[in-house]
């Protein structure tokens, strides 16, 4: 990460599309900073990432002309490691702007402008760069400088400094100098009810407790409409209510993010590869035999196609072009349908980034799972369009996450992706049980109880009725956190590592499957452990091991009497002690879950499709 030309830390490229993405705060041992939007970023050190359904997705969410999926920057492993490359990284600007000295004789507080703090950079290790204040502390030195601990943001994705003048003079900017600010910690504990913010003209000092909470002192700011990570543009006035965050909050910054498995396309490995770089190979195409065939070797995706020679390439681009045109793209932000009909193709498929088995399922299972698919390899590539603040967003394709901060000033022409590859285990339901079972008298009770729960929720936060994802999505979802759960204590895997995918639909073309899988940056991806959970001769047991797991909580009865139409839950039978997944893990944030429609509980017996019988 640099910072004016200087580097000021280090960061892994993944962490810069799910962690500190565009937008998001950085906190390195003495600074603050934020990832600075797509408009400075240098793509000439990034890598395309050949993913067409994934960028046809992008583009109609955020209606602009994206052209490409791309990786951070990155250092080739054949680059000089003391040339050029050294410099590579992503921009970044300080924030927040003010500062406090650590001498606690002094607590200056003051922003950078002032010029009251010198920045001391470091030659050898750029974690070590930080600002100091010119008072002498114990010893002589000079103090360092951290950043002020809260910022202000409101629910449209600004972020601002603290209003540090505003709060200490209750409401009121003083019109004249002569301001200085000092934050005073009057005890040992932390919070903010120990902070006091001290002006040198003599006005009552405040707690820093009145800014913070529901109960907090209504005299904050209306949002400026600040996007800090936009440094060239001109904001107009936001007007919405603010809220005090403490510096690196959980809710300050929440990626959103299309995330898309890449899929067959040809059965030979040539022609999949073709597919993958269409849109790079596509003008070739338009050329006579012999031109294309000299224009090839000089195009940048050559390297991963010259095993094939360029003969066979391109045959395989004249197959491709041929039935082009009779393509049906479909609806480009449906992401699960084609996936659905990959994972459940009568064939199995081998291909470096999509290879399938069939496995018998397991006696257990006869009444209910209808097939089981290994997934030996593949291969799932994330882009990030957006992202919000205070309120995570809508958690699924068929949320309203229409309002979402920008990654750039103008449309972006590009987005920033991620890939990795891994492993997994498709399990798919049988229709007609599942069908019979949603049309019963008390699961239909069931779904009126959580419907309502899920309507009460959108009505509070003023959303827009609608976006249930139906009884079945919450029972296969169900399903994937019990196994999750059991399967992080076979695998070798950590449950935060092991994600799911729910394929839920009804009507003409209905889907009922999940799948579990796993995956790493590493270009060889992971090492199996998941995928022999998947055997006939361990799946069913491990099955009846969750289930066995999902019908007691250590909260029970409270969890299972849970009602989520008193309090407006988005779960019923669901807690932390049961049910809930890592972050990393769940594609809703732990929202609709309820054991009740899996297997029987100390409060609900026989509703559960999987319930004794």
């Amino acid at each position: 990460m640099t910072e004016s030309s200087l580097r000021v830390g280090e960061l892994r490229p993944n962490q810069l599309l799910h962690t500190y993405g565009v937008g998001a705060v950085a906190d390195m041992p003495n600074l603050s900073v934020m990832v600075c939007g797509l408009d400075e970023w240098d793509p000439a050190k990034t890598r395309v990432v050949p993913e067409e359904r994934l960028l046809a997705a992008v583009r109609a969410k955020l209606r602009a002309p994206v052209e490409a999926l791309r990786t951070p920057p990155y250092v080739p492993e054949s680059a000089d490691p003391f040339g050029e490359w050294t410099r590579v990284g992503v921009p970044v600007t300080l924030f927040p702007r003010w500062l406090r000295c650590t001498n606690p004789k002094c607590g200056l507080l003051a922003p950078v402008e002032t010029g009251l703090f010198e920045l001391l950079p470091h030659a050898f290790s750029p974690d070590r760069i930080r600002y100091v204040h010119g008072c002498r502390g114990n010893g002589g030195g000079r103090p360092t400088a951290v950043p002020a601990r809260f910022v202000l943001a409101c629910g449209n994705g600004h972020l601002d400094d603290f209003p540090w003048l505003f709060f200490a003079h209750q409401g009121v900017v003083p019109e004249f100098g002569g301001h200085t600010l000092t934050l005073e910690e009057r005890s040992t504990t932390g919070d903010a009810a120990s902070l006091w913010v001290r002006c040198s003209c003599g006005v009552q000092p405040r707690s820093m407790a009145q800014a913070i909470g529901e109960k907090m002192v209504p005299n904050l700011p209306r949002c400026r409409g600040r996007h800090p990570h936009l440094r060239s543009a001109q904001f107009t006035g936001c007007g919405e209510e603010t809220r005090t965050i403490g510096l690196g909050a959980t809710n300050s910054w929440f990626g959103m993010q299309f995330k898309a498995f890449t899929l067959p396309q040809a059965d030979l490995e040539v022609e999949q590869r073709v597919a993958e770089l269409w849109t790079m190979l596509e003008r070739v195409a338009r050329f006579p035999e012999a031109d294309a065939k000299g224009l090839l070797p000089d195009l940048r995706c050559w390297p991963e196609l010259e095993q094939y020679g360029v003969d066979e390439v391109w045959k395989a681009i004249r197959r491709r072009a041929e039935r082009s045109g009779d393509d049906d793209q479909g609806d480009d932000l449906d992401l699960r349908t084609p996936e659905w009909n990959a994972f459940t193709r009568a064939l199995p498929v081998r291909l470096p980034d999509f290879t399938t088995e069939k496995e018998r399922p397991p006696a257990e299972g006869k009444r209910w799972l209808e097939e089981v698919v290994l997934v030996t390899r593949l291969r799932q590539v994330s882009a990030l369009y957006g992202f919000t603040r205070i309120d995570a967003p809508e958690w699924g394709e068929d949320g309203d996450d229409t309002g979402f901060a920008p990654i750039s000033v103008a449309l972006p022409t590009w987005v920033p992706c991620a890939e990795t590859r891994g492993e997994g285990i498709f399990l798919r339901f049988r229709e007609e049980e599942l069908a019979a079972w949603e049309q019963r008298s008390d699961v239909r009770g069931r779904r009126r109880q959580l419907r309502e729960g899920h309507d009460r929720w959108r009505a509070q936060r003023r959303l827009e009725p609608g976006h249930w994802p139906g009884i079945r999505y919450l029972l296969l979802h169900t399903f994937a956190h019990a196994l999750i759960r059991e399967f992080a204590l076979e695998s070798g895997y950590s449950a935060a590592g092991i994600g799911e995918q729910i394929y839920s639909g009804t009507g003409t073309r209905p889907m009922a499957g999940v799948l579990l899988y796993t995956a790493a940056p590493d270009s060889e991806g992971t090492l199996g452990g998941l995928v022999t959970l998947g055997r006939r001769d361990r799946l069913g047991t491990l099955i009846e091991q969750a289930l066995d797991a999902a019908r007691l909580c250590s909260s029970d009865p409270l969890c299972s009497e849970r009602d989520p139409r008193e309090h407006g839950h988005l779960y019923g039978s669901a807690c932390h002690a049961c049910l809930f997944a890592s972050e990393t893990s769940c594609e809703r944030g732990n929202h609709y879950l309820d054991r009740a429609l899996l297997v029987d509980t100390v409060s609900d017996l026989g509703i559960g499709f999987l319930a004794a019988r």
